[in-house]
């Protein structure tokens, strides 16, 4: 985008090897009208004369100004000419010699949130001054998490949380999707969908949590639910999946826990047997044989663990 000091232009210039400032309309470059950076990066804001040679840093003055969405004046943010420089924001900087070669582009390290705002640079070649403006969008991108896996029993009511935290501006878009055998795409859900209310950290970035509700049967066993992030600030949609095991009532009247551990502890009549393991009926039974260090007698440790026959199955 090229913005220049006065109305209408001398093509003629553009040809020129060496510029002529007394006959030639003075431009400044910037990188468009919106120039988006990450929170805590740093950023460069681009102004330039185009295809400008070597510049005698003598006759060059160089202000930038800043307007925040919540002023109405402009706050200078840097200042040079001649011998007189003066940088009144955090860090800001404009580098000397890329002034001589026609670049005056502001440098601002570890962006934060109220740095976002309109900028504007005001360029002086003696005699002639140009100047061009820029908006500052600041964002951070969610940091987003969902369960891998969520285990529960037949008819069992379950709540899926999706968590996004840390990202800025407010707006985030949080859907849910449902994958099954029988339908294998992606379905978008709006039922039994909970979103809470946006929290504002102290930093000024947001958090969101969206509940998924579900009481599922054994026929959704292996269905895939997934979490669909948006927000601007993110270069595509984030997606996450997570699968559903379900674990029915053991007829047998098991504990109806996913996994059951029980251990026991025995006398060996030897420690050849180090390290064995046996399965039967869904039911590993695992023994290790140790000599107590204190006593001498050896010990067997035997770990009973049982798997539903579900999981059995899958695996």
């Amino acid at each position: 985008m090229l913005v220049a000091g006065t109305e209408g232009k001398n093509k003629g210039c553009e040809m020129r090897l060496l510029w002529d400032f007394t006959a030639c309309l003075l431009q400044v470059e910037m990188a468009g009208r919106t120039q988006m950076v990450f929170l805590n990066e740093n950023v460069t804001i681009s102004c330039k004369i185009p295809d400008s040679p070597h510049l005698d840093i003598n006759s060059i003055g160089i202000t930038w100004f800043q307007k925040t969405r919540t002023s109405e004046t402009d706050t200078k943010l840097f200042e040079y000419f001649g011998n007189h420089r003066e940088a009144s924001q955090r860090g800001a900087s404009v580098s000397l010699q890329s002034l001589q070669r026609g670049d005056a582009s502001l440098q601002l390290p570890g962006v934060r949130l109220e740095d976002a705002g309109e900028y504007r640079c005001e360029l002086v070649v003696t005699p002639q001054k140009a100047q061009g403006t820029v908006t500052l969008e600041v964002v951070a991108p969610p940091v987003s998490s969902l369960s891998k896996q969520v285990v529960v029993k037949d008819n069992e009511e379950k709540h899926i949380f999706c968590t996004s935290s840390g990202f800025y501006p407010e707006h985030i878009n949080i859907t849910w999707k449902k994958w099954t055998q029988k339908d294998p795409q992606f379905r978008e859900l709006s039922k039994n969908i909970t979103t809470d209310h946006i929290v504002e950290n102290e930093d000024g970035t947001f958090n969101i949590t969206s509940h998924l509700r579900l009481k599922p049967s054994l026929e959704d066993n292996g269905t895939i639910y997934q979490c669909v992030v948006w927000h601007v600030s993110l270069p595509t949609i984030q997606s996450f999946d997570f699968h559903l095991i379900i674990h029915p009532d053991d007829p047998e009247g098991r504990e109806t826990s996913f996994l059951e551990v029980k251990t026991s502890t025995h006398l060996c009549s030897m420690c050849t047997d180090v390290f064995r393991v046996s399965l039967e009926h869904g039911e590993y039974e695992i023994e290790i044989c140790f000599v107590c260090l204190v006593s001498g007698i050896c010990l067997g440790w035997v770990i009973c663990i049982y798997l539903s026959p579900l999981l059995l199955f899958s695996r």
